[in-house]
């Protein structure tokens, strides 16, 4: 393997002798850290670094980037401090190699939570510096490179990681190149049997398909040379993976995806791309749809270039990428291509840059809502996914999400508040349900209300990790807030009992029962108590007496107002409506769950006062709730409209309907109806009572 005085020679193509000079001087203080260490495959360990740095001056990236790949390892394998690699070659060395280590003085539970940790350091740091995650992605390349050395299943668990983590995010900076290469290596460590079948089957059809290529190849060149046009024409070639992940994805035979042509015109600037789109599409037959523009509108990791598809000779399928030199370079390096433009260093970032640097920004925004490492990480997973859709604000703003993006990922998208507070969309002009997955070129327009809250059923249809993690994060809160008050009222109600409350309990009696609960806020044990993880009777008993002491159970129903959100719920099994006399079971971490009295359910701890309470509806309660009837009546035409228009005409709701033919004669219908109040309800029976062929009607319970 090359050495030191080799990698100088060729950074010396583009760095200055002093730069050349630091590097090689991080490459001999790395060489001494780590002397007497050695790599699984036996040979010394400063091989790794100076692979390493080798990966990222093929990307001609500046000398701090190349002095932190020769000393990534130092902190974490070799005990030398962050503040020892300050002193010798400057903070913002240091800064690099620390967000590249490890945390490997932490013990996690899971290797899952270890990796997410990590993940969120490294997000940390790439914050501060984008070039730790390309001094990180370079260190992978050459941990993958010599993977064979490591056992089968350490191969798997490495390979599956860059898979879903590295792969995307060296995607998501636009560097195709490396992408390609961990696809290529993580599917040969992950299925080695079908990366073998894959790579013969592939050899075997280039070498049939030659003579085809050749004929397309020149009728091309010279369909460019007619018009004057200078190009360079290449054929294209599908790497393994992309090959099985079409194979599996979509079904596809192997002969089908290799049916497909694909060639590359690289041209000198934007003018000329579409000058030679014209001269291709006059010389074959452009397939409708296929035609993409990504010059004009980038994907979100900067990627510029024309795409089409033609019917060539005897109608074989001819894919054809046109783009600029540098648009080349910014397709297989990304954001490393930055490095090998930019002029000065305090030039403002731009195109795959300044990208680059938004979503690093929405990934700290993610981190910071996120309610754990394993949340985070699952979070920027799913936005790592390299297909996009291409909306417009009703402003005409573009906005890029993932594909399968709903109106609520579009409304976080603009702004969390907007998500937030967010009730319906336009699409196009027309209302459309929130859940409708976005196709490129919609105009999105988002109907907010303010006090308007996320809503839960909103988590099973987004894509995006934003919306996700702030409907998480907004839903969390509410609970809490609600959590808090429907403990007080909890305490309180038992308090009453006792002829006390809150406020005259002594602050020295609250803070003695916090310590002996380990909470550090008043407001954390009211919420432990509105989600009925602690009773409210037995802290109320430890709140007012010495332990042990026994207190009379609390007298008096506590009043539903309807409005305690998700910390009560109604139990499925017995419906209750207001007017229905009610009970209140606590069930630890859902709050409390409202039953029948003589629910069946409950009737073991029915009269249990640390499981079960009184309650009582409040006079002004609102809202709609479910109530199920049976309904048996004689068969008749057009029985359906009959019962929703019985049921409509007494102002009641049908949400679900269903029928079982008892006999010839009798039908079963079974309706889940939506009412006010148990006077509601017996006007919609009484209603449909006056049907003719009604032979009974019952409210039934699970």
């Amino acid at each position: 393997m090359p050495g030191i005085e080799a990698l100088a020679e060729r950074l010396s193509t583009y760095l200055g002798p002093e730069q050349v000079n630091l590097v090689r001087r991080a490459y001999f203080y790395a060489e001494q850290a780590h002397d007497g260490q050695r790599r699984r495959s036996g040979e010394p360990y400063v091989t790794h670094p100076l692979a390493v740095a080798s990966i990222l001056a093929d990307m001609h990236m500046d000398h701090q980037s190349l002095m932190a790949a020769m000393l990534h390892d130092v902190i974490e394998d070799t005990g030398i401090a962050k503040e020892a690699l300050s002193q010798q070659f400057g903070e913002t060395v240091a800064e690099l190699v620390d967000g590249v280590s490890k945390l490997t003085q932490m013990n996690f539970e899971t290797k899952a939570e270890a990796q997410a940790e990590n993940f969120q350091k490294m997000a940390m740091a790439m914050a501060r510096d984008i070039r730790v995650i390309l001094v990180k992605l370079a260190d992978r390349l050459h941990n993958m490179r010599t993977l064979e050395v490591l056992s089968g299943e350490k191969r798997r668990r490495i390979a599956k990681e860059t898979l879903e983590i590295y792969a995307p995010i060296a995607n998501r900076l636009g560097m195709h190149t490396v992408r390609v290469e961990f696809e290529d290596l993580g599917f040969k460590a992950m299925h080695p049997m079908r990366s073998t079948l894959i790579h013969r089957a592939v050899k075997a059809a280039r070498g049939n398909r030659k003579e085809i290529v050749a004929k397309i190849e020149t009728s091309l060149a010279n369909c460019l040379a007619a018009d004057g046009i200078e190009g360079e024409v290449s054929g294209r070639q599908k790497h393994l993976y992309g090959i099985y992940k079409k194979m599996r994805g979509k079904r596809r035979a192997f002969t089908e995806i290799m049916d497909v042509y694909a060639f590359r015109i690289i041209v000198d600037k934007v003018d000329t791309c579409y000058r030679v789109l014209g001269a291709v599409h006059n010389l074959y037959k452009p397939l409708p749809g296929r035609f993409k523009d990504y010059i004009a509108i980038p994907k979100a990791n900067g990627y510029q270039s024309l795409h089409t598809t033609l019917f060539g000779m005897h109608g074989v399928p001819i894919e054809i990428q046109i783009r600029t030199r540098e648009m080349e370079e910014m397709a297989n390096n990304g954001i490393a291509a930055h490095w090998l433009y930019k002029s000065n260093e305090q030039e403002q970032p731009k195109g795959s840059h300044a990208r680059a640097r938004q979503w690093v920004k929405g990934i700290l925004e993610l981190q910071q809502r996120a309610g754990n490492s394993l949340e985070f990480i699952e979070s920027v997973k799913i936005d790592l996914f390299p297909d996009e859709v291409y909306v417009f604000t009703p402003k005409g703003r573009i906005m890029e999400l993932p594909k399968g993006s709903t109106a609520v990922d579009f409304a976080y998208a603009v702004h969390t508040d907007v998500g937030n507070s967010c009730i319906a969309c336009r699409i196009n002009r027309r209302l459309a349900p929130l859940s409708e997955p976005l196709q490129s070129g919609s105009t999105v327009e988002i109907v907010s209300a303010p006090g308007a809250r996320p809503n839960p059923a909103w988590l099973n249809f987004v894509v995006t990790g934003k919306a996700r993690t702030h409907i998480r994060h907004a839903l969390k809160q509410q609970r809490r807030s609600e959590s808090i008050s429907l403990g007080e009222r909890l305490l309180n109600k038992v308090l009453t009992g006792f002829d006390s409350s809150l406020e005259l309990i002594p602050q020295e009696r609250i803070q003695a029962i916090l310590s002996e609960y380990r909470l550090e806020l008043i407001e954390d044990l009211l919420e432990d108590i509105g989600l009925g993880n602690r009773m409210a009777y037995v802290v109320a008993r430890r709140l007012l007496s010495a332990e042990g002491e026994q207190l009379p159970a609390p007298e008096g129903p506590l009043a539903i107002r309807g409005t305690e959100g998700l910390v009560l719920s109604y139990a499925k099994c017995c419906t209750p409506i207001p007017g229905d006399a009610i009970v209140g079971h606590l069930s630890a971490g859902k709050g409390m769950v409202v039953h029948l009295e003589d629910c069946r359910n409950i009737s073991e701890i029915r009269h249990n006062p640390e499981k079960c309470l009184q309650l009582s509806w409040a006079k002004d309660i609102t809202g709609e709730f479910n109530v199920e009837l049976r309904v048996e009546l004689e068969h008749q035409r057009g029985l359906i409209a009959l019962l929703a228009s019985s049921v409509n005409a007494a102002d009641g709701n049908i949400e679900k309907i269903s029928m079982d033919e008892r006999d010839g004669r009798i039908s079963v219908v079974q309706l889940v109806v939506s009412v006010r109040d148990r006077v509601h309800l017996a006007r919609v029976i009484k209603k449909l009572r006056t049907l003719t062929g009604v032979v009974r009607i019952t409210r039934t319970r699970a």
